[in-house]
């Protein structure tokens, strides 16, 4: 499958997957920037090509930010197999689905989680002030699976989502819940676009581009995140889960 595309626009796609990885790796959420772009570009194949492109570029960045969280100490190892594992399977179902339906009704109920992410984000907690509650590890394979399902079938928000889960479940300061939600992100991705690629709905000549261009954004977002704390990660997540309500909303009540 191919596309022709003029350089200059591949430039803007590489620009804002840019700016979609160093948000992702800080909150997540850098779908909001990348899908609606390729949407709109009308690719051949329509929505799941567009999904599956986007994909091509955003595994790369997730390799960035993990590696960026893990070599920093942000990750917690001991759940990070079975979360890898867990985002990996659920993912891999949810891509294989998205090849035979919509994604659509997907939309109603992204928009109420990310409701309620938010109203949980900016409740203010203290760094360290949480603990893992005894059901916390039984607790980790469902949700796994389950963001990683609607990762590997629609998407937008997943990121901001599992920092959520992880605050609640864990009680991981929200730097840390960056780290740790990375663990899935990047199982979910890499497990879509295996699905994605096999089945030749990738357009590499505008993946590969962009995928460059989001590792070094995820880079920076990643060391941001880090460096900067607490405050500066919910600001970040509030703004990033804001702009994906506000846009899904619209898109529900005047379509796109």
């Amino acid at each position: 499958m191919t596309s022709s595309i003029e350089p200059t626009t591949i430039a803007l796609l590489a620009l804002a997957a840019f700016g979609a990885g160093l948000v992702d790796a800080i909150a997540g959420g850098g779908g909001l920037i990348t899908v609606p772009v390729l949407i709109a570009m009308n690719l051949p194949g329509g929505v799941p090509v567009a999904l599956a492109t986007n994909k091509g570029q955003a595994a790369f960045g997730a390799i960035s930010s993990f590696m960026s969280f893990w070599t920093r100490g942000e990750i917690d190892k001991p759940r990070a197999l079975l979360g890898f594992a867990s985002g990996f399977a659920g993912s891999l179902a949810g891509a294989l689905l998205l090849l035979v339906v919509p994604s659509k009704p997907l939309k109603p109920v992204s928009l109420v989680l990310l409701l309620i992410a938010a109203a949980i984000v900016m409740y203010p907690r203290r760094p360290g002030a949480g603990k893992a509650r005894s059901w916390a590890m039984k607790a980790l394979v469902p949700i796994a699976v389950g963001l990683g399902f609607y990762d590997g079938f629609f998407g937008p928000g997943v990121g901001a989502m599992l920092i959520v889960a992880w605050v609640l479940v864990f009680g991981d300061t929200i730097t840390r819940a960056s780290g740790n939600a990375k663990v899935v992100n990047l199982a979910s991705n890499l497990a879509a676009l295996l699905v994605f690629a096999v089945k030749g709905k990738v357009l590499w000549h505008i993946s590969a581009p962009m995928a460059l261009a989001n590792a070094s954004g995820s880079f920076i977002g990643a060391r941001l995140a880090v460096k900067r704390g607490d405050r500066f990660v919910r600001t970040v997540v509030l703004l990033v889960v804001s702009s994906l309500v506000l846009k899904m909303a619209y898109e529900l009540v005047w379509g796109s």
